[in-house]
């Protein structure tokens, strides 16, 4: 028997906590945190929830692909922030589509698009459904006929391997563990692991421009496309597979990004490489989290780029096991396929000395083995890799959990990193009484970092999305206002269209709405999302 993602949270239906399980995660975490409920509430089962009926029939050549049931709609209803888990635990489904359709090949892609668009509706690419921006969402699609949202998922497999260039063509319904086995046969990797991976698509990573779990260089999906196909009302649209081509405006670059609004992404040519071999890593304490700045700034400007250098703060690190809360962790790491990386792992040991950086000896793999190293590394990575199936046991005892992150050069993180520390912190004290705010740095570059804050405070059921809504909105301000962007990588949707709509220059939203007005004429697919039809 298939198994079954909860329609409400984060997993499988099969992964879903004993009662008794889940009462003694609440007492352990709410005794951890020094708050929240050590009684926690249960999810309205799918039975007991009632969504408005289809407003939509699917035509009979597409009946076999289509759902009109209430799993299926309410799956589809929301991605997975804290707002949208909450809402679905609940049983609040605000916008659900009226048909969910589940191509099994770009010619089924094509016909429901020609059939979604001819009758009216809105279209919804749906990857894994992991966005934590709303943007999988159909909020403000009233206006149009209905909402047919396009599961890609069944459009799962490597199409090709070039070994010669070290590409691979992928269809864009491939998870990350689908495509990452697939490519596995070979030797190779894409090596692109966002915190999303388990679910999220090749698809959507473009569609978003989402970043994955390496710190420097190949950070970005961008950096990984080759070539991208996408279906469009107007006719196809594929690019010319290159290594890299000066020959005007990018369609590749127009894609990535896109969202949705530009066309539904079919499949792409991405950069793979052999499998590392060779690994090491280690974990740097620091005394103040401004040391360890100065060490990750120096790191992403030497030249080595470290698979991983991500500094933690010493709260957040306390509360996921890596430290005990009197330093800032930096966790380094190096890795490659074809040579020895202890020579780069000992310059970046010697950069973080010069910055007061103490560390145990470092964890090394070689020939697929590990040897000796410090356990500050395996408690934070479990924690992040937890963290999504945290957040349902988060909401089900009354603490609101939910991030926000983004970038910004250098010279202007220290200021801006105490502004949003002090805004933030004071919305969080006003909408909740009390709470944590964490930082640490998911990515950086030679120019800067990616800052990327966490908050943990005690909620109000019932008024939990007024909370949140208070401290997004202070959150938010403090970036646009501080020159940072509204998103590094979690892309824009609906979420953050208000400070998208003032980070972007005027200028370019108007091409960007004659873009759309060709591709798109009725202005069909994914509305709000990114521009206005």
């Amino acid at each position: 028997m298939e198994r079954r993602r909860k329609h409400w949270g984060w997993g499988y239906e099969d992964e879903q906590l004993s009662p008794d399980e889940l009462r003694g995660a609440a007492q352990f975490l709410s005794g951890r945190l020094g708050f929240g409920s050590s009684e926690p509430e249960h999810p309205v089962a799918l039975a007991e929830v009632s969504l408005p009926a289809p407003r939509l029939r699917p035509p009979e050549a597409l009946a076999v692909i289509c759902a009109t049931d209430e799993y299926e709609r309410a799956l589809h209803c929301y991605g997975r922030s804290y707002a949208d888990v909450l809402r679905a635990f609940r049983g609040h489904f605000e916008h659900p589509p009226d048909v969910v359709v589940h191509p099994r090949d770009e010619a089924e892609v094509q016909a429901a698009l020609d059939w979604a668009v001819s009758a009216g509706a809105a279209v919804i690419p749906f990857g894994g459904g992991t966005s934590v921006v709303a943007g999988v969402e159909a909020a403000g699609c009233e206006g149009y006929a209905g909402v047919v949202t396009i599961d890609l998922g069944a459009l799962d497999r490597v199409l090709e391997v070039d070994r010669v260039s070290l590409a691979a063509r992928i269809q864009a319904g491939a998870s990350g563990p689908g495509l990452e086995e697939q490519l596995a046969e070979h030797g190779m990797t894409l090596r692109h692991f966002p915190q999303s991976f388990q679910f999220s698509t090749l698809g959507g990573w473009i569609a978003t421009r989402a970043g994955g779990h390496f710190a420097t260089l190949h950070t970005h999906i961008d950096d990984l496309v080759e070539s991208v196909r996408a279906l469009t009302p107007a006719g196809a649209w594929e690019s010319r597979r290159l290594p890299g081509s000066g020959a005007g405006v990018s369609p590749d670059r127009m894609l990535i990004g896109s969202e949705g609004v530009l066309g539904i992404i079919t499949e792409a040519w991405v950069r793979i490489r052999r499998r590392p071999a060779h690994r090491a890593s280690a974990p740097v304490r620091f005394e103040s989290f401004e040391a360890g700045v100065e060490a990750a700034r120096a790191l992403s400007q030497s030249g080595l780029y470290p698979a991983n250098c991500r500094l933690i703060d010493a709260r957040e690190a306390d509360l996921t096991g890596a430290g005990d809360g009197t330093h800032a962790l930096l966790v380094l790491g190096f890795e490659s396929a074809e040579h020895d990386v202890e020579r780069a792992m000992a310059t970046g040991l010697e950069i973080c000395s010069d910055h007061g950086g103490t560390w145990s000896p470092p964890t090394r793999r070689a020939g697929g083995r590990a040897r000796s190293g410090d356990d500050a590394i395996t408690s934070w990575r479990e924690a992040f890799i937890r963290a999504p199936y945290l957040r349902d046991v988060f909401i089900a005892i009354g603490v609101l959990s939910e991030t926000f992150e983004t970038a910004i050069t250098w010279e202007r993180f220290p200021a801006f990193h105490a502004r949003v520390m002090s805004d933030v912190g004071a919305a969080i004290r006003e909408a909740c009484g009390a709470g944590t705010l964490t930082c640490r740095f998911t990515h950086v570059y030679p120019d800067g970092p990616a800052p990327y804050y966490t908050i943990l405070a005690p909620a109000r059921r019932g008024a939990e999305l007024e909370q949140w809504a208070e401290i997004k909105r202070a959150a938010s301000e403090a970036v646009i206002a501080g020159g940072a962007t509204i998103t590094h990588h979690h892309a824009v949707g609906r979420a953050h269209r208000p400070w998208y709509d003032r980070q972007r220059p005027e200028p370019f939203a108007a091409a960007l709405r004659a873009a759309k007005a060709a591709l798109d004429p009725t202005g069909a697919l994914n509305p709000g999302v990114l521009i206005d039809p």
